[in-house]
């Protein structure tokens, strides 16, 4: 599939492109184009498949892949995804390395997830390489925007919404993807430091059966509840449980979680379906193999963090994902009680972190093969 493009006619000067990467914060700011596929169903092959028993083939076409100008989306009021919710979306980031080339990390597993989320929400797939070429596309455009301060990048936010004007309650037959870019500081604003987590005892984030496997923007409207709660308690983010008598732990609003214990063991929750397959998440795992340690997906429950804090069992916990890398867990609170974290210097999320990111970065060797050069 061939790009068509249509540069921007009035982008940001010099001057005010540099003002903002000095100061890039989070999703404020954004670059001067972005790319976008249309997709319409076919809906005598959807038919054909349906009465084979397949019935999520969203069989039909993309088409009308271009790199235009970044501008408001101009959508009719019953637009499905308004009613419906059919919408997903994929986070990765651009870097730029100290030769000026720009790379990115493992984009291929990002388009490999939203065709399962996709699929979870009965949306049309795209196929991987017109995911990764639209990518390659707006950098070939925006490269300027990528910074080269330190722990800073270019946030990559490609997404899929349905656009069929109609309101019956049925798969939509056209939509359309898009990628935007935003430079990007660090996600929880300067200094690398642990931050306290509130346990969600009124919200749940997803239910089994339901979305919570798909990166899909209903999973992040139902935790903000429960982040509004922590936060008016003083906390930075939120941990949800699966609602199990047993409250075993799922994740963050928008992140996973791991768990070091004094024997070396590195565990995270275990993939149930209503936890995000996060590719971070994925490739420390592979990164703590590296390191020699003990790596453990399996159900842990909350009982088991606040009794490991207490006896020094574990001894750090941190959370991961694409926009904040990697972050420390200082403490966590259940109400009134407040557990701390044994380890005050991290070690081995630090360790985990500058390892990952120095692949990111072209500042250690990526002995996996996950950087793909953009530009």
């Amino acid at each position: 599939m061939e790009f068509r493009l249509d540069p921007n006619q009035a982008p940001a000067t010099d001057a005010r492109r540099d003002e903002i990467l000095a100061a890039p914060g989070f999703g404020q700011y954004f670059t001067d184009h972005m790319v976008t596929v249309d997709w319409t169903a076919d809906l005598d092959a959807q038919k054909a498949a349906f009465e084979a028993g397949d019935y999520l083939n969203m069989a039909g076409d993309w088409s009308n892949a271009r790199g235009e100008p970044y501008g408001p989306l101009f959508m009719d009021p019953a637009s499905a995804v308004l009613h419906y919710a059919q919408e997903i979306f994929e986070g990765l980031k651009a870097y730029r390395h100290d030769d000026g080339s720009i790379w990115t990390f493992r984009p291929y597993a990002n388009a490999a997830r939203m065709n399962r989320s996709a699929h979870r929400m009965a949306m049309p797939q795209l196929p991987e390489d017109v995911f990764v070429k639209g990518v390659e596309q707006l950098m070939a455009q925006d490269r300027a925007w990528v910074p080269n301060g330190a722990g800073q990048s270019l946030y990559l936010r490609p997404f899929m919404i349905a656009t069929e004007i109609f309101l019956g309650v049925r798969p939509a037959r056209e939509f359309s993807f898009h990628i935007i870019a935003s430079p990007a500081g660090n996600y929880f604003g300067g200094e690398l430091k642990p931050v306290s987590i509130w346990v969600s005892r009124d919200f749940a984030r997803a239910g089994e059966g339901g979305t919570g496997s798909a990166k899909f923007g209903g999973n992040y409207a139902a935790s903000l509840a429960g982040q509004l709660q922590g936060a008016s308690r003083g906390h930075d983010q939120v941990i949800f449980l699966d609602r199990s008598p047993n409250d075993s732990l799922e994740e963050l609003g928008g992140m996973n979680v791991f768990f070091v214990t004094k024997d070396n063991k590195l565990i995270t929750p275990k993939l149930t379906g209503t936890i995000l397959e996060g590719i971070t998440r994925n490739s420390l795992m592979q990164l703590g193999e590296e390191f020699g340690l003990d790596v453990q997906e399996r159900h842990i429950t909350f009982n088991e963090w606040k009794d490991g804090v207490a006896s020094g069992e574990i001894s750090e916990v941190f959370a991961c994902g694409t926009a904040a890398v990697l972050t420390p867990i200082g403490r966590v609170a259940d109400g009134e009680e407040v557990y701390e974290t044994p380890s005050q210097d991290f070690p081995v999320a630090t360790a985990l972190r500058n390892r990952l990111v120095g692949i990111q970065t072209g500042a250690e060797e990526d002995t996996y093969g996950w950087m793909h050069r953009l530009a």
